[in-house]
């Protein structure tokens, strides 16, 4: 083999690994890239999640707290009807009063029984807005693995010199765009709502609006009155 030769195949050695190491670190740039601004979305994700699950909490010891009063109510009503029973002969004005507290207390059981109700409907509802969050969170855990996969076989592919290994990072990296695209929710593709039941019982009330933007780290969850909206992300449309 002459220098001629030798010189020839070098060059071409040297344009197969320059192609190889341009591919090599445009891929590892794209995932690091895909990688940090997807932490930047799983972090807006988990923050969604963590009011939620603390307004569940909340709503379930409002929901203890009313049925607590329902159990005082009602069995403060029962002893009067038990004090009123025993009485041998009560005057009329005492009879009246007494039959005013117990109606007063079964009014009040019965309210605190609606609320209570209503009350249930809303921390379901938090929750319910939790569980559809966690989907989205599970959405960019699994990108953010696929994105490190690829790092790392970017990096075997730069010492082993084998093209076989970059096929294989690019497809991690395609597959953590998908989980990413995936986890995109706006009013044009899908939503996640809630309508907790307002606990004032007023027509057309206050609404649970929840739109999450996950391209542009946006995230609206704010309440709704009638069809007046306290963001911009959320859809003109009629909620049922």
């Amino acid at each position: 083999m002459n220098e001629n030769e030798r010189g020839a195949r070098q060059s071409a050695t040297d344009r197969a690994d320059s192609w190889l190491n341009d591919r090599v670190g445009v891929l590892v740039a794209l995932a690091a890239t895909l990688m940090a601004i997807g932490n930047i979305k799983d972090g807006n994700i988990g923050q969604a999640m963590a009011r939620a699950q603390a307004k569940a909490v909340d709503a379930w010891s409002y929901y203890q707290a009313k049925s607590t009063k329902e159990v005082i109510a009602t069995n403060t009503a029962e002893q009067l009807r038990f004090q009123l029973d025993a009485s041998a002969n009560p005057t009329p004005l005492n009879r009246q009063k007494l039959e005013q507290q117990i109606a007063h207390y079964s009014d009040e059981a019965h309210r605190y029984d609606r609320e209570k109700d209503e009350v249930q409907k809303q921390a379901e509802g938090y929750e319910a807005e939790y569980e559809r969050l966690n989907v989205f969170d599970d959405q960019f855990d699994m990108a953010e693995a696929a994105f490190t996969v690829a790092i790392a076989m970017g990096g075997i592919t730069a010492l082993t010199r084998h093209r076989l290994l970059l096929a294989g990072a690019a497809f991690m990296v395609v597959s953590g765009f998908r989980h990413i695209a995936g986890g995109r929710v706006d009013a044009d593709i899908m939503q996640s709502r809630t309508h907790p039941a307002p606990v004032s019982g007023e027509a057309g009330g206050w609404r649970r609006c929840l739109a999450v933007d996950l391209f542009h780290a946006e995230i609206c969850l704010c309440n709704r009155w009638g069809g007046l909206s306290q963001c911009g992300r959320c859809p003109d449309s009629e909620r049922q």
